[in-house]
Formats: structure tokens, C-alpha cells, sequence
């Protein structure tokens, strides 16, 4: 295995994004406002190899959980970030303001209706029915448009910031195959 050809300078830029982003979690932030879908979804658009463009962000993502802890809900919260990974990757060769936007918002989307089932499904505090799921749906509402708002942010520095790196290093462009 020829390392030159997977550490591509591309790759090694992307990676260094990713896991700035995962130290980003370590700063004090509002709550729900991180980078944590924008890597996921960075990382699947970017990374020339799938399991590059799984390993790196859900590694990050790890690294940076056992310093701040787990938590009971950490699988659906893992599924999530894979899903995103997903949709970064369906996004490879069409990256524009509006996919990314959409990516964006669809990350949020997907992380909180995931999220808040499990929580649903595998806690004591809402009733095992549709009423209850619904209430957990509810009263996790006040948190989604800090999540919104965090996706919608990183992302665009991500993306729009690599970009502006592929444009004055033309070395960090895909290679179209």
C-alpha cells in the first residue's frame, strides 16, 4: 500500500479541518452549537476514500468524547454522525451553497429525530406511546435551533473555507475520476 497515494496533500488538509473542528468541542460554546454534523458532513463530501471519510471524522469525534465523556445515548448519537457521513458522501461530486445549506439542514434534522427517539425509547422520562414521543419531539425543540444554527454555521466555514484553500492551492482539488 503506497501511503503517498491515500496521504494526499488533499487529504491530510481535510483531516487537519476535521479534527480542529473536534478540538473546537473542547471550547467552551452554547449549547448544541458545534461542529460535530459539519465534520461529519465535511469529512463524507471530501475524502477521497469511504473509509477515510468514515474513520477520520467518527475518530475525532471519539477522541474528543473521551475527554468530555459519554453519555447513555451515545449509539444513536454515533448512527447519526454515520448517516451524515452518508449524506456528505452523495454530495462528493455536487458541492454547491445550496447542497451544502441542504446538507446542512437535513444533518439537523436527521441528528435530532434520532436522537430524541432513542432518548424516547431508552429512558423513563416519556410514556412508551405515540403521545410520548411526541413530547420528547417537543421538548427537545428549544435545543434544535442551536443545532441548526451550529450545523448551518460550520459547515459553511468548512466548506467555504476549503474552497478558498482549493482556490489558491489547486493541488487540494479533487481529482476527477
Amino acid at each position: 500500500m503506497d501511503l503517498k497515494k491515500i496521504f494526499t496533500p488533499r487529504v491530510i488538509v481535510v483531516t487537519g479541518i476535521i479534527l480542529f473542528a473536534a478540538v473546537m468541542r473542547l471550547v467552551p460554546h452554547y449549547p448544541n452549537f458545534t461542529p460535530i454534523a459539519a465534520i461529519a458532513l465535511f469529512g463524507g463530501a471530501h475524502m477521497g476514500r469511504k473509509w477515510l471519510a468514515f474513520f477520520i471524522p467518527l475518530f475525532a469525534l471519539f477522541i474528543s468524547d473521551l475527554i468530555i465523556g459519554f453519555h447513555g445515548f451515545m449509539i444513536p448519537v454515533y448512527i447519526s454522525f454515520a448517516l451524515v457521513v452518508l449524506l456528505g458522501n452523495l454530495m462528493r461530486n455536487n458541492i454547491k451553497k445550496g447542497t451544502v445549506i441542504g446538507g446542512a439542514l437535513a444533518s439537523s434534522l436527521l441528528f435530532f429525530i434520532l436522537t430524541n427517539f432513542a432518548v424516547w425509547a431508552g429512558s423513563p422520562f416519556y410514556p412508551q406511546t405515540f403521545s410520548g414521543l411526541m413530547q420528547s419531539y417537543t421538548m427537545a425543540i428549544p435545543f434544535f435551533h442551536a443545532t441548526v444554527l451550529g450545523d448551518l454555521f460550520y459547515s459553511g466555514v468548512f466548506f467555504g473555507g476549503f474552497y478558498l484553500l482549493q482556490q489558491r492551492y489547486p493541488a487540494l482539488a479533487a481529482v476527477k475520476s
